[in-house]
């Protein structure tokens, strides 16, 4: 068997990164190990088992490097990320990290193209893990039933937003209501009831947008990396790229003949090759990755046009005087108004009736409401208000 180095020329970064490799070998098996402990399917859990012993066979080559280095590999136990993504997997379920370890695969297998020919042996069995996670992620799914959910998948783009839209309104609203009434019920002047009003309003609206915003930022940069992968797995491997390709395209009721023809077709231009196989194996839409900053305007937009309804009456309220109960009844009954009209608009994505979704939205809000209406009573009257 031939060697990257014989041991008399393994400098020091041969051996740091050797020890390195065996520590991410090392994490493997741990993670492989408790999904499969995590894992309640049988047949799903087998797999779990076997990439762990793959994984133990990785090891042990990078044990036998540090050895023929002179060097004593320095054996450990999982990492604190690891232990972490174990107890996630327990708490929430196997598919909840699977795309962590996807990603943790791909860069694996990048990282050992870019070694020597012991790491570049390896390469392909990483490769093969992501592969694997992608398809547990997925659930192997039938080919029908992954066209349904990459449909639902561009649903998503708008009816996300349509909902996202409705259920900020619907916060603003109950937040806002709540917060006006609590001090109205505490018989402060209409000058401290609008200043609380809005300050809830913009204190709510840019909480949310900050919110949408990272959480979109993240989710853009977690799809444009495994993207990047996936271009970095086309330079690297392209014949596997084309094979997977053709898979694909079998898969689909094509035959072999025309499944070849049709990946060596789209090899011919990269750009095209990887947006199949971002369409296709990743389930994404390279052009529709989604906007933080949309998301965040958004999501400002919904949560400020609900929290400004109960807010409304109190900008036409004297001052300096204590609010009287009509400004009072009137920012309640655009509330509930508005909440009736929100909680129909949610019955678009229960199936409930709009009548049912409208009175019980109605319900709850005016509940919130007047129990801070309540409660800010007897805070004013026990503060002398």
């Amino acid at each position: 068997m031939t060697t990257e180095r014989t041991p008399e020329t393994a400098t020091q970064a041969d051996i740091k990164r050797y020890q390195a490799n065996l520590d991410d070998e090392i994490d493997g098996i741990a993670i492989y190990q408790m999904l499969a402990e995590a894992e309640r399917d049988p047949k799903r859990r087998a797999i779990f088992e076997e990439l762990a012993e793959v994984e133990v066979h990785h090891a042990d080559v990078w044990r036998a490097k540090l050895r023929e280095a002179g060097v004593a590999p320095r054996e450990h136990g999982p990492s604190l990320k690891m232990r972490a993504l174990g107890w996630l997997a327990r708490r929430f379920g196997v598919r909840s990290v699977l795309p962590i370890v996807r990603n943790m695969e791909a860069g694996a297998y990048t990282a050992y193209m870019a070694q020597g020919e012991a790491g570049q042996a390896i390469a392909p069995d990483e490769r093969d893990h992501r592969k694997t996670m992608s398809r547990l992620e997925r659930g192997e799914v039938q080919p029908a039933e992954a066209i349904t959910q990459r449909e639902s998948w561009h649903r998503g783009g708008g009816g996300g937003t349509l909902r996202a839209s409705v259920f900020g309104v619907s916060d603003g609203l109950v937040s806002n209501a709540s917060l006006v009434m609590g001090f109205a019920g505490a018989q402060t002047h209409g000058d401290i009831v609008l200043l609380a009003g809005v300050a809830g309003l913009l204190a709510g609206a840019f909480s949310m947008a900050a919110g949408e915003y990272v959480s979109m930022r993240a989710q853009r940069e977690l799809f444009e990396r495994q993207i990047e992968l996936e271009r970095q797995e086309l330079e690297v491997s392209p014949e596997e790229e084309k094979r997977e390709i053709s898979l694909i395209y079998r898969a689909k009721g094509v035959s072999r003949e025309q499944a070849d023809a049709m990946a060596a077709q789209l090899m011919q231009d990269p750009e095209v090759a990887l947006d199949t196989l971002v369409r296709e194996e990743l389930g994404l839409d390279p052009s529709s990755l989604g906007s933080p900053w949309g998301a965040a305007t958004g999501s400002f937009l919904a949560f400020a046009g609900g929290a400004v309804v109960p807010v409304l009456p109190f900008i036409f309220a004297p001052a300096s005087e204590d609010v009287s109960l009509g400004y009072v009844v009137v920012s309640a009954v655009l509330s509930l108004v508005a909440l009736f009209g929100v909680g129909a608009s949610l019955s678009l994505f229960t199936g409930r009736s709009a009548l049912f979704s409208g009175l019980r939205q109605t319900a709850l809000g005016a509940a919130a409401a007047a129990l801070t209406y309540v409660i800010g009573s007897v805070i004013g009257v026990s503060t002398g208000g």
